[in-house]
């Protein structure tokens, strides 16, 4: 027994898995272009292909589909409308208001009524045998439809004037904010307008559904959350969830688009496969993905807001509207989590912060990195802005002012304490690590010898609460499968979306069992595998199923301690597993690979299932107070831009970073999901913009015109800082998370509000800092030249 691990084993094992920066686990296969996507998969023998048919109208009623005309055409073997779906038609993933097709009914002499809600939603699909022969008859939609036009809402301010709301509003109120704001002695008042933001992942939305024996069906889809397509696609056929699974092996990219809005693709293609007995694939267009599908909330802000000479904020009424769309989607959650973010990491002692999501007629917007919180977030940083110039101060003094403290002033509006308070000294190391008092110095002296190009510096923090809003969606389950050739396969309920979910996972295994990483693989998500998964969001991929892998680990481990103390002596709880090897008590060893082939001889059970749930969670909805989040990750970034005053074109010039995320797991993909989430929010707040057709009355009213890449432009590596400094901080998370990490997904994304920030700074500097500049977001160069002529810098 007491012999040298195996070749193979001496050559992989080293240390400690967790916390080694470990490329992607399917990075060899990314760039070898040979990692399969679900449009990559073969296709099964006699495959159709459906494509949708989409409304031409911002509103209207339906009154007649040419049916017969769609039904003719080359290749169409059916045409399906919301009146062959089996059950309910509705999609909606919280409030069942989300038709999967558009609402029709017939009447008893056989007429068609119907509603349209937004261009682009899908009234029909095609199912053909080739996908072109599908997208050609689907175009036909404008000339099959009949429909009379009614009134329609685009603007979310425009709608929130009508009182039109998919839910009612939401008010998060602490201390007597009306009051205090009558008696206070300053006040300062500002509004803003933030547009929303493209999920742009480079695999589109897609779904295969292929039927399978006694009425079941098998659907592979791009999703970040298999049980609830599980669940829609189980509704519309009108059959037991147990008769549908869904698979995902990887998806190209999701960031929140593919949470909740993948299910209207696999709905549609499950139900044409069950109708026609044959597997149906619908790969959307990248025109019709965007015109179809939501993106992040626009939101509409105003505020009055009390503070005194030093800056500090006594009392604070927000009003925030977002729009919604056409349907409640995720609205109500992602409003939550602005309002839960709204004072990002700042003591308000008084609290008036008022939420309206706004029904109109546009894609029905939903999750986006971030869910809520960039949003919520950005507007306290805004005020924050406001207050300093009004006062001739610094806003990192201002900000500095306004934290948070570790013993008081520490409850947040919600009535969570802030726990574990890392804002104050993480600011000041990046503070002194990026020189900022002494740049600030410098962009005064710039400025002053420039008159066109203007510099701009904004260093601002970020306070990130971590788990859903809702308590029972922090679970997570895995199946955990040891071989008896040593090799582990791992099963969770998360997806992987090109985030490293997989290779985090693999770690923590690999870290468990005390063996090398490559011994170690997670297979597809399946929801035959793992049953009522959460869906991969709120930055919870690693909290949840990292536990829930090691909960299934650490069984196996301990069955294989107890095997080992009862072959080699001594005490079960004192076997170590590291190196690839099992040591006694006594320090005798067993190779990984031995031992499990011993133990499988011995009858020892070589597999476990483990589940995790997030503990000390609790939530009042109705009046939004609680302890939502776990912990709260925290950040900053200082950014310097240059603005042209005469074009509106900016650069950001330097970036600093320095994020939160405990005891990384793996700190090269941590540095990564960082930097990826700035560059992302940069494109957010700076040159994503989306614009509709105003209703004018020509053909495109209502239409989203910025629908492709042609007219809807994202960050490249053009626009990465030529300086770009990226630390992470390193503080063992204080809660008990896997391996005392952090969540990296979504909190860095609002390391961007400086960039941002950065360029008002500059506007600001070019009106020679006598105004706060109104400048929305995104700041596209028409954007920025407006604040310009605001501030009386702008050329006439």
């Amino acid at each position: 027994m007491n012999r040298p691990a195996e070749p193979l084993m001496a050559q992989a094992a080293t240390q400690a898995q967790m916390g080694q920066a470990r490329p992607h686990e399917s990075a060899h296969l990314h760039v070898a272009g040979a990692a399969p996507y679900t449009d990559d998969l073969p296709e099964p023998a006699g495959t159709l292909h459906a494509a949708l048919g989409l409304s031409p109208l911002a509103h209207g009623r339906i009154t007649a589909i040419d049916l017969d005309r769609l039904q003719a055409q080359p290749g169409v073997v059916a045409v399906l409308t919301a009146l062959d779906i089996p059950g309910p038609n509705d999609c909606g993933a919280i409030v069942h208001d989300d038709p999967i097709l558009a609402e029709l009914s017939r009447g008893p002499d056989g007429a068609l009524d119907g509603t349209v809600r937004h261009v682009g939603q899908p009234v029909f699909a095609v199912i053909a045998r080739t996908r072109e022969s599908a997208r050609r008859a689907a175009a036909l939609a404008p000339q099959v439809l009949t429909i009379t036009p009614l009134p329609a809402v685009l603007g979310a301010l425009d709608a929130h004037a009508q009182q039109q709301y998919v839910v009612p509003p939401m008010h998060l109120v602490r201390g007597d904010a009306p009051a205090a704001l009558a008696q206070a002695a300053q006040i300062t008042e500002g509004r803003f307008s933030l547009g929303g933001q493209e999920q742009f992942y480079l695999e589109g939305q897609i779904s295969l559904a292929v039927p399978q024996e006694d009425g079941g069906m098998q659907v592979l889809c791009s999703t970040q959350h298999p049980s609830e397509m599980q669940h829609a696609v189980a509704h519309a056929l009108s059959v037991a969830a147990h008769r549908v699974q869904v698979s995902c092996r990887r998806m190209g990219g999701g960031f929140g688009g593919k949470e909740s809005q993948s299910a209207q693709f696999a709905c549609v293609a499950a139900v044409a496969a069950a109708r026609l007995k044959r597997p149906v694939k619908l790969r959307p267009d990248r025109d019709d993905d965007f015109m179809v599908t939501g993106r992040r909330h626009p939101f509409e802000f105003d505020w009055r807001v009390a503070h005194d000479d030093a800056g500090r904020i006594t009392a604070a009424e927000v009003n925030m509207v977002s729009n919604a769309g056409h349907s409640a989607d995720l609205s109500a959650p992602v409003m939550t989590r602005a309002l839960c973010h709204v004072d990002n990491a700042y003591w308000l002692p008084h609290l008036a912060a008022h939420g309206h999501c706004a029904k109109t007629h546009t894609q029905s917007n939903t999750a986006f990195r971030g869910f809520g919180g960039p949003q919520g977030a950005l507007a306290i940083e805004m005020v924050i802005d406001d207050i300093a110039r009004r006062l001739g101060r610094d806003a990192l003094d201002v900000r500095r002012a306004n934290f948070y403290g570790t013993e008081s002033n520490n409850v947040t509006p919600y009535g969570q304490v802030v726990r574990d308070n890392q804002i104050g000294p993480l600011v000041a190391q990046l503070a002194a690590e990026c020189a900022y008092a002494e740049r600030r110095a410098s962009i005064a002296a710039f400025n002053a010898a420039s008159p066109v190009l203007k510099k701009g510096l904004a260093l601002t923090p970020v306070k990130f609460g971590i788990a859903f809003n809702v308590a029972h969606f922090n679970q997570a389950g895995a199946l955990v499968h040891v071989y008896t050739d040593g090799s582990v396969l791992v099963n969770h309920g998360g997806t992987e979306m090109g985030q490293g979910l997989n290779t985090k996972v693999a770690q923590v295994v690999a870290h468990t069992l005390g063996i090398p990483f490559e011994r170690v693989r997670c297979s597809a998500t399946d929801t035959a595998k793992i049953a009522n998964t959460s869906a991969t969001a709120a930055s919870t991929g690693s909290d949840l199923n990292g536990k829930a892998a090691e909960d299934a680990a650490r069984q196996i481990r301990a069955r294989l301690a107890a095997f080992v103390a009862g072959r080699l002596g001594g005490r079960a709880e004192a076997v170590r597993f590291a190196e690839g090897h099992a040591t006694a008590e006594g320090g005798q060893t067993m190779a990984w690979a031995e031992l499990v082939q011993a133990a499988y001889i011995a009858r020892v059970q070589l597999w476990s299932d483990g589940h995790y749930a997030t503990p000390g969670l609790h939530w009042n909805r109705d009046t939004l107070q609680g302890e939502p989040f776990q912990y709260f990750a925290y950040g900053a970034a200082c950014s310097e831009v240059i603005v042209d005053t005469l074009t509106g074109e900016h650069r950001v010039l330097r970036a600093d970073l320095l994020h939160d995320v405990g005891t990384s797991l793996n700190p090269a993909i941590d540095i990564g999901q960082v930097e990826g989430a700035y560059i992302q929010g940069l494109g957010w707040l700076t040159m994503e913009e989306l614009w509709w057709q105003p209703m004018d009355g020509s053909k495109n009213a209502g239409r989203l015109m910025t629908h492709a890449p042609s007219t809807y432009k994202i960050p490249t590596a053009n626009d990465v800082p030529a300086v770009f400094n990226t630390r992470l901080y390193g503080q063992p998370n204080a809660a008990d998370t896997i391996g005392k990490s952090k969540a990296v997904g979504e909190p860095p994304l609002l390391l961007a509000f400086s960039a941002f920030l950065a360029i008002r700074d500059a506007i600001s500097a070019a009106g020679g800092h006598r105004l706060n500049p109104p400048l929305r977001a995104p700041a596209t160069p028409e954007a920025v030249l407006d604040a310009l002529q605001a501030v009386g810098a702008g050329q006439p």
